[in-house]
Parts: structure tokens; sequence; C-alpha cells
């Protein structure tokens, strides 16, 4: 039993911003994802893109930290409100993966992610699976990335014990 309005289908979270400079972009396409058009800026005019624009899992990454961030957030505000925390297990993965347009360096880009639902896990009594949608728009609120996740989740019950 769900006793967190939190974690209630349709919910969405805004878990903030991100501006991707241009040796933000370079430093992590050097480390992760080293193509022409995220790490040379004259290389990157002549790309498909016409300028450095971010890799791609670099927006994702960014999706990451800044969620955990909130959920660090959210766990101390719940704390002090003496409420109970779910414990977080491990994600089973994700899908629907999708870049919808490049990120160009000096671009704004505002994280979210909605509860789709939870559904009990009968092979882990007391555990159950949430899935979420996850979103990045730009300033213009135009979509630049989606993905679809899963995370294991034990909810407290009543009484401040998880089940």
């Amino acid at each position: 039993m769900i006793i967190d309005p939190v974690f209630e289908p349709g919910t969405r979270k805004e878990l903030g911003s991100q501006v991707f400079t241009a040796e933000a972009i370079i430093d992590f396409a050097r480390r992760f994802d080293p193509q022409r058009f995220h790490v040379d800026p004259e290389a990157a005019k002549d790309s498909i893109f016409g300028g450095l624009c971010a890799s791609g899992w670099h927006t994702a990454a960014t999706w990451m930290k800044l969620n955990l961030a909130s959920n660090a957030i959210e766990a101390e505000r719940a704390r002090a409100e003496g409420r109970s925390l779910p414990e977080y297990g491990p994600s089973p993965g994700f899908r629907n993966l999708r870049w919808f347009k490049p990120v160009y360096a000096g671009d704004e880009i505002f994280y979210s992610r909605t509860i789709r639902g939870t559904r009990p896990l009968n092979s882990r009594p007391g555990w159950s699976i949430l899935e979420l949608t996850s979103e990045a728009c730009d300033k213009d609120g135009e979509l630049v990335m989606s993905f679809d996740s899963a995370a294991l989740i034990k909810f407290p019950v009543a009484g401040g014990d998880t089940a």
C-alpha cells in the first residue's frame, strides 16, 4: 500500500535545470563520447548539427544527477517531518530513450520525472516496481530527451517500518 502521495500515478516532479557550457560539453565528451561534434567546436560547424552540442549521454547523466539531488532534498524533508522513507533498490533498466533535438553550448535544459505507476513484485514480497517517465526540455518547452525507467522500491508501512 502506498502511503506517500509523492508516488501516486501522474505525480510530476520538476528536478531542476542545467546550463550546458562549451567547457562542460567538451569535458564530458572527451571522457565518454569523443565524437567531433562534441569535442571540437570548429569541426562541429561542419557537422550535421552545425555547432558544438552535448552528447546525449551527457543530457541523460545530468538527469540522474538532478534526480538524485531531488531525492536527497525529499529525504531530508521527510526526515524533518518525521515521515518514513521508502527503500530504493536497483533498476531493472530503461527503455524508449530518445534524443529529439541537440543541446547546444549555452542551452538551459529543464528536467522532470512523472510517476506512471507501481506494481507489487510477487518474487520479492514487500517490494514493488516503480515505473517512471522522465523528460528534458529546452527553454521553449520543446522536448530534447525522454525515457521510461523502472526501479525497485519498498514502501514504508504504517508505523514507520518498510513492508
